[in-house]
């Protein structure tokens, strides 16, 4: 079945920049919805962002404006570009994907990766 591994992490001061990115493995059909959310500790896991296969893409308001959803559809990735990191975005940040087949929506999550904003 479908695979998501996360990569990019790490550790960052206020202000900075980092890209995590989302590869796929085992997918046979494109992946209708791909997206990041991010869980603090003791905290729910939330929306970040998400974008379909065209290329719409959503945001929380909390990132807006800093963070950059993408996609590449050939290599079945998808990336998140984090620019003027706060403090606050620290958390585990895990790739979501979905995939709607015959009518039955499939829900896949990879495993997370640390981001921590620190100075």
């Amino acid at each position: 079945q479908v695979q998501l591994v996360e990569s990019g992490g790490g550790l960052v001061q206020p202000g900075g920049s980092l890209r995590l990115s989302c590869a796929t493995t085992g997918s046979i059909v494109s992946l209708d919805v791909m997206g990041w959310y991010r869980q603090g500790p003791g905290k729910q896991r939330d929306l970040v962002a998400q974008i379909t296969s065209n290329g719409s893409a959503n945001y929380a308001d909390s990132v807006m404006g800093r963070f950059t959803i993408s996609r590449d559809n050939a290599k079945d990735t998808v990336y998140l570009q984090m620019n003027s990191l706060k403090p606050e975005d620290t958390a585990v940040y895990y790739c979501n994907a979905i995939r709607l087949q015959i009518g039955v929506k499939y829900i896949y999550w990879g495993r997370g990766t640390q981001v921590t904003v620190s100075s």
